[in-house]
């Protein structure tokens, strides 16, 4: 595994919450500081089960996975915003089907880097990369995945659990475009993002504590979820709630039945 380095070191900001050390907290890990951690508190006092959602959030990754390294025969994986590693990661699923499987993994978190280099092995016949990137840059961050990736085949670009932290100011649907635009044909685009019609006032009380912690968190509807993928064809069952997308495609997953909010979709294009 490769670790593409950014073009300056920067230290890691404990002075403020970071989604990725954040996201962290809530599936179990220690990577993460008081700061991560008192944000996250305050977001299970309103909302219980937000554990249970980001834990949710982790299976869609991993049931994608494994629908497009299967079904769909992708052997190249985008994964922007991945996060600080958490078994089993995207490369583990996609190279244990099929191990010639190319991986580059997105993150702007120095700690994310810091963990990067050990816990992120794949196998000799494929590869597993990470470079440290805002995902507001994708012109940088296809300029420096292409030393890995063949953006000439297919490759699936995954955003799970990131555009709600992008606002539409900063240019959420730009980010989507540019990156589509650059993929080959019989790419797929892998998307889930929180929802802001499922429970209104709860949502808005979740906004205003991220950003009390200096944390944008942009829920979208339903039809500002579709935006994301306008010129893409979505695979069935189309733009749905997170545990709705192909549960059988699901390996040790223990669900509760709680309703998780959170929109999920995989869209291709023709």
């Amino acid at each position: 595994m490769t670790v593409i380095p950014p073009p300056a070191t920067h230290p890691i900001d404990t002075s403020k919450a970071h989604p990725a050390r954040v996201y962290d907290w809530y599936l179990g890990g220690k990577d993460n500081y008081p700061v991560d951690v008192e944000l996250g508190q305050q977001i299970v006092s309103l909302e219980p089960q937000a554990k249970y959602y980001a834990q949710h959030n982790r299976w869609f990754m991993q049931r994608a996975t494994r629908h497009l390294v299967g079904e769909a025969g992708i052997r190249q994986f985008l994964d922007i915003g991945a996060g600080i590693p958490t078994e089993p990661n995207l490369h583990r699923i996609a190279q244990s089907a099929a191990p010639e499987s190319r991986v580059v993994y997105v993150d702007n978190d120095p700690t994310v880097l810091a963990h990067a280099e050990t816990l992120l092995r794949g196998t000799p016949e494929g590869a597993t990369e990470f470079l440290q990137a805002d995902a507001r840059e994708p012109d940088k961050i296809l300029e420096q995945a292409e030393g890995v990736l063949d953006f000439s085949r297919p490759v699936a670009v995954s955003l799970n659990a990131l555009l709600h932290f992008i606002s539409d100011e900063d240019g959420a649907y730009d980010v989507v475009e540019k990156l589509v635009a650059a993929l080959a044909p019989g790419s797929h685009l892998v998307l889930s993002q929180i929802s802001s019609d499922f429970d209104p006032v709860r949502t808005r009380q979740a906004v205003e504590m991220y950003k009390a912690g200096g944390v944008t968190l942009v829920p979208r509807a339903r039809g500002e979820v579709e935006r994301f993928f306008e010129g893409l064809e979505l695979l069935d069952p189309g733009i749905g709630w997170l545990p709705d997308w192909h549960p059988e495609l699901g390996v040790d997953e223990v669900r509760n039945g709680t309703a998780v909010s959170m929109y999920a979709g995989v869209a291709r294009k023709s």
